[in-house]
Formats: C-alpha cells, structure tokens, sequence
C-alpha cells in the first residue's frame, strides 16, 4: 500500500489492520526566553515638496521650495488639503480657494508632516553590485 499515492482504502486492500500513526511533534526548544524582539524599521518625520518630493527643511519658511521653486504656503502643500471634502479643505473655510498650488492667506495652513520609514543612507548602485559579482570570481 505504501506505493499508493492515496491512503484510501479500495480493491487492492488485503484486509489487514495498520496501526494508527500519530502525527509528530515539532521538537520543543528550551532556549525560548520570551517574545520574539521586534525588527522594525526606524521612523522619521520630515516635509516633502508636494511638486517635487524634495524633503524641506524642519525650519523651512512657508517660500518656496528650493529645488522646483513650488510655492509652500498653498492648498497642495497644507495638512488639511482634502480633494474628498467641501472646497477641498477639512476646515471650515468661508470659500472655494480655486488655484491650490498657488500662495495662498489661509489662516489654517499647516505644513504637511509625513512619518517615514528610515532608509540606509547609502543605496546599492548598479556599479556597486557588479563590482561584488566581479569579486566572486576573482583569483
């Protein structure tokens, strides 16, 4: 029967009983002290630049965003620019602002604050990757 790739019985059966198998147990290990620690990566809080995705500055005035020029004190920019709500805004503004990327005096305006999770500072290059390949297979 053990060249079956079924274990159901059928015709080819003899009639005799096999001992139930228990299935079996991991093994226990006793070097366990706790819960597993927590590999989480580290988090920042920085600004980007709605046009561009230039990171500003935590003292960075409401100008302009230094790379693309983008005006920061404008609805693109703002913590409470929502497209899904009333003129665009979860405030409560007294009238449609039209342009959002345009400088705005809104006296709601908060600057954007984003949690994000924190990347080595050196990436791979592709020059990076060959030179470990060209590695293993030096003499």
């Amino acid at each position: 029967m053990s060249d079956r790739k079924y274990r159901q019985p059928g015709y080819m059966d003899r009639g005799e009983e096999k001992p139930k198998q228990t299935p079996e147990r991991p093994a226990r290990k006793d070097n366990t002290f706790g819960p597993r620690p927590l590999q989480m990566a580290g988090t920042r809080t920085v600004s980007r630049c709605a046009q561009c995705g230039t990171v500003l500055n935590a003292l960075t005035e409401a100008g302009q965003c230094p790379k693309c020029g983008f005006e920061l004190h404008s609805c693109k920019q703002c913590t409470h620019f929502d497209p899904g709500s009333r003129f665009e805004c979860t405030e409560p503004i007294a009238e449609r602002i039209a342009r959002k990327d345009a400088r705005n005096n809104c006296t709601f305006y908060a600057l954007r604050v984003m949690v994000e999770k924190e990347t080595s500072a050196s990436a791979l290059r592709v020059d990076d990757a060959r030179k470990a390949f060209e590695n293993l297979f030096k003499k």
